[in-house]
């Protein structure tokens, strides 16, 4: 199976489209358009009832005290953890891509509305997504003009006072189930155990991003 996308090449950078935010003299960093990119696949294997979706940052701190704290950097060998930022689910075998911006575009304040809230229409036939919710969800829980549950994706926003470069992974699974085995809200990591058993195959692309001109790999 491969994954390929129009708006960023693999091991590329994402352009600041695609991001939650941008870098602003004046401010550090100001709102980004926020759009998903586009993404198309192919060589999906026989068997395949669904495909999920997810991107994932695996350089977001581990600890946050110095994050976005002025006369304070983060070191490069910080401990890193994951961070979701899409989960897309029950996505059909038939489809075999999705349009720049046709899922996200702009920053949501609380989240966009989730998990049945995607539609994806190719050849004038709808096809109904679910998406779970990202980690912005936990990021904002305690920022009462935008806490709430973030749905679907919200891309790139890393510490501007990070020295590490920030790699965010597409990834698509094949799967052999036509729906993600879970019910209600969901999120990237029950997401990944739901499928344990039902991958077909995967693929995927990286993109690079961040908010400080000093940031190094």
């Amino acid at each position: 199976m491969k994954l390929w996308s129009d708006s960023f090449k693999d091991g590329g950078a994402i352009p600041a489209e695609f991001a939650f935010a941008e870098p602003d003299a004046a401010s550090r960093v100001r709102l980004a358009p926020n759009r998903n990119p586009h993404l198309a696949w192919n060589d999906v294997p026989n068997g395949t009832a669904s495909l999920l979706l997810l991107c994932i940052d695996g350089d977001a701190p581990s600890v946050g005290t110095d994050v976005n704290q002025e006369g304070k950097s983060l070191p490069v060998e910080l401990p890193r953890a994951d961070f979701y930022h899409w989960t897309l689910a029950d996505i059909p075998s038939s489809l075999s891509s999705i349009a720049a911006g046709q899922l996200a575009d702009g920053v949501v304040a609380k989240g966009k509305p989730g998990p049945e809230a995607a539609l994806v229409v190719r050849d004038g036939i709808e096809h109904p997504l679910r998406q779970g919710v990202n980690d912005y969800t936990g990021w904002f829980a305690g920022d009462a003009a935008m806490a709430g549950d973030y749905f679907g994706y919200d891309g790139p926003c890393p510490p501007w006072n990070d020295l590490r470069l920030h790699h965010y992974v597409f990834r698509l699974y094949a799967l052999d189930v036509p729906r993600l085995p879970l019910e209600g809200r969901f999120t990237g990591p029950e997401a990944l155990e739901a499928i344990r058993g039902h991958i077909l195959d995967e693929a995927q692309i990286i993109g690079a991003y961040s908010l400080n001109p000093s940031a190094r790999t």
